[in-house]
């Protein structure tokens, strides 16, 4: 595979995980759960809203593994990564994606003393991210009355690190 077309899945990655509302956090093992990511492409960071002693935040204590999993067909992505976690104390993030979404999860809503910020860290995944729409259809349509492979978007390995 051409190194740009991995630059461009990794980059569509990111501009994608925007739309993302919802996925799944597995954490050092556990059983994967369901979480609200923030995708911060600057810092190639993922960050999470969890409280106090679940595994994300058990696993961010100890900068452990984590796995998470995409998707999404809203927003055209599905993936799954793979990286670290780790607590954060970064106020000005947690005031950035604070929501009142997060905020139901939690009696004192942002001042609830089981409030924690934890990034993932993305190393490595495995993404594929499709046209969606008409687009889609057609290709399907495509496929069934020709002998081509329907072609709905990009698919690959991206290292993140």
């Amino acid at each position: 595979m051409p190194k740009d077309h991995i630059t461009d899945l990794k980059a569509d990655f990111w501009k994608n995980m925007k739309n993302v509302r919802a996925g799944l956090l597995a954490a050092d093992g556990e059983r994967p759960v369901p979480m609200s990511p923030n995708a911060d492409p600057e810092e190639n960071a993922i960050w999470f809203i969890t409280a106090k002693g679940s595994a994300a935040d058990r696993a961010a204590k100890s900068g452990g593994e984590a796995s998470f999993y995409v998707a999404d067909p809203k927003s055209h992505l599905y993936a799954n990564i793979f990286g670290t976690l780790t607590i954060s104390d970064d106020e000005e993030k947690l005031d950035e994606i604070w929501s009142v979404v997060a905020g139901a999860w939690f009696k004192n809503g942002r001042e609830d003393d089981s409030v924690r910020l934890v990034k993932m860290t993305p190393k490595e995944g495995e993404v594929w991210v499709s046209n969606g729409g008409a687009s889609f259809l057609y290709e399907i349509a495509k496929s069934q009355i020709s002998d081509d492979t329907p072609d709905v978007g990009e698919h690959g390995r991206v290292v993140f690190s």
